[in-house]
């Protein structure tokens, strides 16, 4: 049942990146996942419970990746800078839906504080980590440096996934960290 339950909210995460929130529907899911009709509806009665459920799902998928990560040593400027554009070229190409969902699933939780909580959690746990690996590389402050950098790749991401998807990240993020050492 866990594995029928993970197709569907991957389906659902799929559906929101490819087509927008509004896309989201059980039966969309159902079909999606390849599960007989009423299959995510078991899993989800309301369609607030199915949003509630992807935002809690691309959550706990994001920080697998994280986890899951080879262990890359990040003690310079230039270590981070490298780690980072590999990161941001992945969430803009082969993970650009799930980044997609991510955007549409922020906007979507600013009416619901239900649907960002888990979203809004996994960003503290990011900041967190971004704040660490700035003062490792000597960022003199290291938490108001990590909004700083956040920002500018929030930005970049939601840039190559809009406007430009072939905008250079390397010298974008190596402005970006040079600033953040200030």
């Amino acid at each position: 049942m866990a594995a029928t339950r993970t197709r569907a909210l991957d389906a659902a995460l799929s559906l929101v990146g490819e087509e927008g929130i509004r896309a989201l529907t059980h039966g969309r899911v159902d079909e999606r996942a390849d599960l007989p009709k009423g299959s995510t509806s078991n899993w989800f009665r309301t369609r607030d419970a199915l949003v509630a459920g992807v935002v809690t799902h691309l959550a706990d998928r994001e920080r697998a990746d994280l986890r899951d990560a080879p262990d890359t040593v990040i003690d310079t400027p230039d270590d981070l800078i490298e780690a980072f554009t590999g990161m941001i070229a992945a969430e803009t190409e082969r993970f650009a839906g799930r980044s997609r969902a991510r955007f549409a699933l922020f906007l979507e939780g600013a009416h619901s504080p239900d649907l960002l909580t888990p979203l809004l959690t996994q960003r503290a746990v990011f900041l967190t980590w971004v704040t660490q690996l700035l003062q490792q590389v000597g960022a003199t402050s290291p938490s108001e440096a990590a909004r700083t950098f956040m920002a500018a790749a929030d930005g970049l991401v939601l840039h190559r996934l809009t406007v430009d998807p072939n905008a250079e990240i390397r010298p974008v993020l190596e402005r970006t960290v040079r600033a953040c050492l200030d």
